[in-house]
């Protein structure tokens, strides 16, 4: 990819995906005005707090430009992100782009003070990944054009939709860069 991969910027947990993708030898630009998705090869919506995310998508102007974009586009959501790609949310205070056909619900593995580590083991992979659950949500009602690519506790935690990926977890805490690459190379 010669074009950077665009990180949404607004609120949340985006400079670890900086370097995540730094160490992937990839460039990636801050996103903060839709226009600047123009430049973008692909985008990820990074964790942080959904509620917040969602009212400044509004305020800025994102949902079409990025409903738009994810058309073309690979979009990676993370923990947060999740949230905002799914078709429903359990919340009636974050309003979903509905780019993947599944219902999410926020913290279901319950709140700050709750979060936690697990092995997973992606589909894609034959090594197991640490994941870093925050205040993480949960993955239901999957469409059966969802792909299930990692499990906790027989649970989804990571589910794929044509070129769209979307985790309950944050893989820009790991010194791995398996799932970023994955991603990028789906």
């Amino acid at each position: 990819m010669s074009r950077p991969v665009g990180i949404l910027a607004l609120q949340g947990a985006y400079q670890k995906h900086v370097d995540s993708l730094s160490r992937l030898g990839m460039t990636s630009q801050l996103i903060r005005k839709p226009i600047e998705l123009d430049d973008c090869s692909a985008l990820i919506l990074p964790g942080g707090e959904s509620t917040t995310i969602s009212l400044l998508i509004q305020e800025y102007g994102f949902y079409d430009a990025i409903r738009s974009f994810s058309a073309d586009h690979p979009v990676m959501g993370v923990c947060a992100g999740l949230i905002l790609m799914a078709e429903k949310v359990d919340d009636d205070r974050v309003t979903p782009l509905a780019l993947m056909p599944f219902k999410a619900t926020r913290n279901v593995y319950g709140r700050q003070v709750h979060s936690f580590s697990a092995d997973i083991k992606p589909a894609f992979t034959e090594t197991g990944f640490r994941a870093q659950f925050i205040r993480a949500p949960g993955i239901e009602n999957i469409s059966e054009n969802i792909e299930i690519l990692a499990t906790h506790e027989d649970k989804a935690v990571m589910v794929a939709s044509g070129k769209h990926i979307a985790m309950s977890f944050h893989p820009e805490l790991s010194d791995s860069t398996a799932i970023h690459e994955y991603w990028l190379n789906r």
